[in-house]
């Protein structure tokens, strides 16, 4: 074939593909996690399948990040091309929530985005929160959605702590030894703690985070706020560099993936 018109028949057959971002709230307990593993379910490849088997083609699903096993989200960003328009956006996700809302699966909202758009590589940051239940009592609606802590957590000590992760750091202490990032350097942009009726809020938000670093960091805070360590023990587990001085991790069920911010 013609080189020229080889080039023109990609360029049409790039033209003619429609790409759309969907919104996504999930339990993960249910799940491996977010990305498509050789064994076990996950939610990509659920909800891929599905959009698929409605399309009638097969259709990749790109996710603005991975959650691990147990994690939840709200606002969970992905997007997909396909050679259809999807002229009905509104049935379109009544008929994909039919199939997935079973399973714990929501699809909030599909927006048609042009080519530029990437869930990844166009998020500016990433917001997760993480829920804290501080009261004797364990969780009956909540249960398997948030950690339970019975001894009661110094709000004022979890701030204190929380200043000291804000900003550009070396998070190798927080970071898991499975995380494949290039870099253990990472800018946090903001952590807001709110205290609600014994139910505690974290909220962390950066561009990227390292692979267990939000429940590394959650897990180092809960020993300073509950004074098994004191703000200079904190300090210097944090500087220290080193993944085996780091405290137990949060339990993966209290976290969430709240907002992903283009």
């Amino acid at each position: 074939m013609n080189l020229c018109v080889d080039l023109k028949l990609k360029r049409d057959q790039i033209s003619i593909m429609h790409r759309y971002q969907i919104l996504i709230e999930y339990v993960g307990i249910n799940f491996i996690g977010w990305q498509i593993q050789s064994k076990g379910n996950s939610i990509q490849k659920l909800i891929q399948n599905k959009i698929s088997k409605l399309l009638k083609e097969k259709i990749i699903l790109t996710g603005s990040g991975r959650t691990d096993k147990n994690v939840n989200s709200w606002g969970q960003s992905a997007h997909f091309d396909t050679k259809k328009k999807i002229i009905n956006i509104r049935k379109f996700t009544h008929s994909l929530n039919f199939f997935l809302n079973q399973k714990l699966i929501s699809i909030i909202e599909i927006k048609k985005k042009n080519l530029n758009f990437h869930a990844r590589y166009s998020a500016k940051e990433r917001i997760y929160q993480y829920i804290i239940l501080n009261r004797m009592s364990p969780p009956s609606l909540d249960r398997n959605r948030v950690w339970h802590i019975r001894k009661k957590l110094d709000i004022k000590l979890l701030k204190e702590g929380a200043k000291k992760l804000v900003g550009t750091h070396d998070f190798s202490t927080m970071r898991a030894k499975n995380c494949y990032a290039k870099s253990p350097i990472k800018k946090i942009n903001k952590i807001t703690i709110k205290n609600i009726n014994n139910k505690i809020q974290i909220e962390f938000r950066s561009k990227s985070f390292l692979r267990n670093q939000v429940r590394s960091m959650v897990g180092c805070l809960k020993y300073l706020a509950e004074k098994k360590w004191n703000m200079k023990k904190f300090e210097n587990v944090f500087k220290s560099k080193k993944r085996k001085n780091c405290a137990p991790p949060a339990p993966a069920h209290g976290l969430y993936l709240a907002k992903v911010v283009y």
